[in-house]
């Protein structure tokens, strides 16, 4: 579940281990690619975590932000 915390929408994801985090972590380069919009994110081991703000318009969240944690859901 996403969560919204300094003006950020915050989510972390859990895997069976690294490879699985880091192939998710592949497929959500191309939707971030494909929407010009990329997230701030960390892995560790079989944890990936994503921040998702809009730096344009002054580091709030936004709909290009809710966009993307909708495709990243469908993942």
């Amino acid at each position: 579940m996403w969560k919204e915390e300094n003006n950020k929408l915050c989510r972390t994801f859990e895997f069976k281990d690294f490879q699985e985090a880091f192939a998710f972590m592949c497929r959500v380069a191309f939707l971030a690619e494909a929407q010009g919009h990329h997230p701030n994110w960390s892995n560790v081991y079989n944890k990936v975590t994503i921040e998702l703000t809009t730096h344009d318009a002054g580091n709030t969240i936004t709909e290009k932000d809710r966009q993307l944690a909708k495709a990243i859901d469908k993942i």
